[in-house]
């Protein structure tokens, strides 16, 4: 699998992840800001946000990040970091989430 694939899967993997709050998942709600491979090792660095640093989801959503993307077997080491610069907005979002939560 090439390093293209393997974004691919991840994005795959992490579009699994839902805040629960929200019918839509943490990818296409725009809170997934990168995703990086090393593609010596296969080291994924996500760098993500919430929706608000006060979210009560943010003990978990985290660590399901890490543990979906940790499922595929290409995939070495994974760290999750979490920001709020530049803080989420709802423009943010895909248009299928817009769409889904009737922003559009």
């Amino acid at each position: 699998m090439d390093i293209t694939e393997l974004k691919e899967a991840i994005v795959k993997q992490i579009k699994q992840v839902y805040d629960p709050e929200i019918p839509v998942d943490i990818y296409e709600l725009g809170l997934i800001y990168e995703i990086n491979v090393n593609e010596e090792n296969h080291h994924v660095h996500v760098l993500m946000t919430l929706t608000a640093p006060a979210c009560p989801a943010a003990e978990f959503i985290p660590q399901e990040v890490k543990d979906k993307v940790s499922e595929l077997e290409e995939v070495e080491h994974v760290e999750v970091e979490l920001t709020f610069e530049p803080a989420w907005d709802k423009e943010m979002m895909s248009e299928e989430a817009q769409l889904e939560l009737g922003f559009m």
